[in-house]
């Protein structure tokens, strides 16, 4: 399984609009991204550092799964225009990103999936 990591740093402006990025590019990405083998997508708000009272690093992490590397290559190709040229409609924080294979994954047998939206 290979991973896109999309990282937005947590700078001191506020101008991430999580609302647009959930309900307007997030369909976006899958519509665009969905031919080219994305299998789904994550979304993590950063809460705080590992000292609760220092702020998160990155405001917002998502990761995006595919299947195979090319796939990622060949979808960022076909549809990076339209999926970057969103961005400044919900943020003015460059994105950094990071392509990864998954290597190991573990889900505890009692895992209940939660969603807060």
């Amino acid at each position: 399984m290979i991973v896109v990591t999309v990282l937005y740093e947590n700078d001191s402006s506020d101008d991430f609009n999580m609302d647009y990025y959930v309900n307007t590019h997030l369909p976006l990405i899958k519509e665009q991204l969905g031919e080219y083998g994305l299998t789904k997508y994550e979304v993590l708000s950063g809460i705080s550092d590992a000292n609760p009272a220092e702020p998160a690093i990155y405001r917002v992490i998502t990761s995006l799964y595919f299947d195979t590397v090319e796939h990622v290559h060949e979808g960022f190709k076909a549809t990076g225009r339209a999926v970057m040229g969103d961005i400044p409609n919900y943020t003015s924080v460059k994105p950094k990103f990071q392509i990864s294979e998954a290597t190991d994954v573990w889900l505890a047998d009692d895992y209940v999936h939660s969603n807060s939206h």
